[in-house]
Parts: structure tokens; sequence; C-alpha cells
């Protein structure tokens, strides 16, 4: 592995019963990035979570985590990553600085070293002022931070957390993310699940996984300019029809999804004039849009995002 990556997974293959969770994975995270794991619910992210964080065994292929294999370097790999998971883990009964005391105990710090780590956690997460509050009393913002200083308590190469802004509102977000982007400059890589196509674009990179196979990788803004030119979507009770016109007349192929008809263009703002003027007949709506990954998501599996998916 080389010295830039802080994790390699290799033609990773998992299994509930007879259906596939993850077919043939294959990804490298730089270190000291953020990584972002994107895909809809059911999609295969939650469980390459679970194997990289250490929860389910490794069934096929190989994963090695800053340069060790979780199959013979297990422990090792435990001590030198934090995990954030989805679901808190927090006890709401006890302030922000006992629930980090206990953690950094069952790490086996001492005293003297663990309460100046809780100090160091607390303070880049910004919650050194909210430290003896009981986190039933937080807000799910903060609380949301309390759980990200415990994962970061034992001062982790890597840190992986599985859906971490869930029930948080877009301020609570938004400032989550401002303090992962911080991280990779104290020399933490991060690597994080999401369904959230915003966050996706807050990583350095990232890979998009649907049904259990890795769909594109790169950095958000290269997969978004292989599309090219913009997307311009029209609604028309006559879809399939338009769909076809588009095509016999103009050249255009177009996808039709319902009521949607749905192509790119590399004119772009330039030809929409005529194109309304064209179309306006069969249309009820038409908008334009530079493109986004769920785009890019449609070009690659031929589905939008949320229209397919196993459970994971």
């Amino acid at each position: 592995m080389s010295s830039v990556e802080a994790v390699t997974v290799r033609d990773v293959r998992y299994r509930y019963g007879d259906r596939i969770a993850l077919d043939g994975v294959t990804l490298d995270v730089t270190s000291q990035s953020i990584f972002g794991l994107l895909g809809p619910n059911g999609g295969g992210k939650t469980t390459l979570f679970r194997l990289l964080s250490t929860l389910s065994p490794l069934q096929e292929g190989s994963v090695q985590v800053l340069g060790r294999n979780i199959k013979d370097d297990l422990f090792e790999v435990r001590r030198r990553i934090g995990v954030v998971f989805q679901s808190p883990s927090l006890d709401p009964k006890l302030t922000v600085r006992e629930n980090l005391t206990h953690h950094a105990r069952l790490y086996g710090l001492t005293r003297s070293d663990y309460q100046k780590r809780i100090n160091e956690s607390l303070a880049i997460v910004g919650l050194s002022d909210r430290s003896n509050e009981r986190v039933e009393k937080l807000s799910g913002g903060l609380a949301r931070r309390a759980e990200l200083a415990k994962g970061l308590l034992h001062r982790p190469e890597l840190l992986i957390l599985d859906e971490p802004s869930t029930g948080l509102d877009p301020a609570a977000r938004y400032d989550l993310w401002q303090y992962l982007s911080t991280l990779p400059q104290q020399g933490v890589t991060v690597l994080t699940t999401t369904h959230l196509m915003e966050e996706a674009e807050h990583c350095q990179a990232i890979a998009i996984i649907n049904k259990g196979k890795l769909v594109a990788v790169g950095k958000p803004r290269d997969l978004r300019a292989e599309i090219g030119g913009e997307v311009v979507t029209i609604e028309s009770k006559n879809a399939v029809e338009l769909t076809r016109r588009l095509r016999e007349n103009l050249g255009i192929e177009a996808e039709t999804r319902g009521n949607t008809v749905r192509f790119e263009q590399s004119t772009g703002y330039r030809s929409l004039p005529s194109l309304i003027e064209w179309a306006e007949p069969m249309m009820e709506s038409i908008s334009i849009a530079r493109p986004t990954l769920e785009d890019v998501f449609l070009k690659r599996t031929g589905h939008r995002f949320w229209g397919e998916g196993n459970d994971e």
C-alpha cells in the first residue's frame, strides 16, 4: 500500500445469505483527506462501513487500514481508528465530560493523559464551555459534536462516520461539516457514508455505491464534468411522444421518466429560447441546470438516486 493511502479495498464481496451486499468493490482512500461513500439507502455503503470499522468480519477480498490488514491486525486497526455511529452512543444522563471519561478508560488511558485529551477534543469541536452539561440537555447538533469528540479522543489516524448528520437541521449540519473540514489539517483522514448529495460535495473524493457495486469514484467536480454542458428537464403530459420528436426532429437523445423528459445539452442556455418555442405545445414546464451528482448517478446506473436499491 502506498504511503498516501489510508484505506485500500480490493475486490471485496459480502453476502447476507443469498443476497449480495457488496459485489467486487475496489477503492483507495488518500490519507489526510475527506472521502465520502455516497449511495441510496440499501446500496451497500453501510455494509462497507461495518467492514472498515471492524464491526463485521471480512468474507472475500482484502482490506488494509493504515497499512494493516484487518484480518491479521484487527486490534491494531481498532486502536488507530475512531468510529462515529449513526445512532447516538452517548449516555444522555451523563455530562459530556463524563461520557468522554468513560470512553477514555475503555481505551486504557491514564488519568493524566485523558484529562488533557478530553480538553483537546472538546476544544476541537467547540464544546469546551458545555462539557459539564448532561447530554440530554444538548441540541442535536451539539450532541453530534460530542459524539465526534468521543471518536477523536484517542487521537485516531482515521475517523469513520456513518451518516453523521442524521437528525440534524441544516444549520447544525453546516456546523458539523465545518468541523470535519478541519480534521485533515490535523493529520486525520475522514471517511464518511452519506445519502445526501450536498454532503458529498464537501468531500475531496467520493465513491458512489449502488446495489453493492461501485459505479463511480473521483472528485465531485470531475464526476460532474463528465456530463458535459447543462441538463435540460421538461415536464410533459405526452413525455413519450415528446422524447420521440426530440430524437427524430432535433437529433436529441432524451430519457423519459413518467412525465419527465431529461437530456444533456452542450449549448446550454443559448439554445433555451428556440427549444422552448419548439417544445411549448407539449410541455408543462422546462428547467435547465448545471450537472449534479444525481445526474452522474443517473448516467452511470440508468435510474434515479431514489428509484431503486436493495436493503442493507
